[in-house]
């Protein structure tokens, strides 16, 4: 199988047509399709922070529910979306706050549909994908060796959320541990969560969320040809929320 996995969109959907489009993709019928039947792939955070978060999640509900064309593997703020549509007391901020903005605009008829779309999204996606045999794991934070093949809470946690160490950053986020310096497996791991200047391979990992909605880039990594390829984001640049590595 041929695979373009795709970084953090975050609302951006306008970027995500742009990107499509430069990997080939039509847009005849009012969504992408290769010619080639290569598949898109999405490393979870579809919402939040960006200007178009409903319309990103029921085009990510269309691909990959409906047209069996895509996969899905849900991030931190896909998992808090999920609570929030469960009626769970969750913290409108963070983000979610322009998604829940966006929500609030639409009919009764509207919010059903949208509401019940992503759950279903959500509820069928595995916690991570194991593609081409097993060569290849895509999950939102990242995942480390030992753990893959495995679930429960720990992994849930490394998966939504990195490595992290429990402490936090002046911004509220947690601080994580550069878990891809460490790892040492045989399966590609590609992953998003924490925005970089430009994609970032070390060892067999990739980063490619290049902090689209903080006005980087929105990057694909073409699988198995292993190129990346991005767009320049609409967004302002936020420049502090980039993490440097040494």
């Amino acid at each position: 199988m041929l695979f373009d996995i795709i970084g953090d969109i975050h609302g951006c959907f306008q970027e995500f047509v742009e990107l499509t489009k430069k990997l080939g993709y039509k847009w005849d019928e009012g969504f992408p399709v290769h010619p080639q039947k290569r598949k898109l792939v999405f490393v979870g955070d579809l919402t939040d922070r960006g200007p178009e978060s409903i319309k990103m999640m029921e085009m990510v509900y269309t691909l990959v529910i409906e047209k069996n064309s895509a996969f899905y593997v849900p991030g931190n703020h896909c998992d808090k979306l999920y609570r929030f549509f469960l009626g769970r007391n969750v913290q409108i901020k963070h983000g979610l706050e322009t998604t829940v903005a966006e929500y609030n605009n639409l009919s009764e008829k509207e919010k059903t549909k949208v509401r019940s779309h992503f759950m279903k999204l959500f509820e069928q996606a595995p916690l991570y994908l194991e593609l081409d045999d097993g060569k290849l794991v895509v999950a939102h934070a990242g995942i480390r060796q030992d753990y893959i093949g495995k679930t429960g809470n720990k992994v849930k946690t490394f998966v939504l959320y990195g490595d992290i160490t429990g402490e936090t950053n002046p911004d509220g986020t947690p601080v994580r541990r550069d878990w891809a310096k460490h790892y040492k497996g045989d399966a590609w791991i590609v992953y998003g969560h924490t925005p970089v200047e430009k994609p970032r391979q070390i060892n067999k990992t990739w980063n490619i969320d290049t902090g689209c909605v903080f006005g980087g880039m929105l990057t694909a990594l073409r699988y198995p040809e292993m190129e990346t390829v991005s767009v320049p984001s609409t967004m302002p640049k936020v420049p502090e929320k980039f993490r440097q590595f040494d």
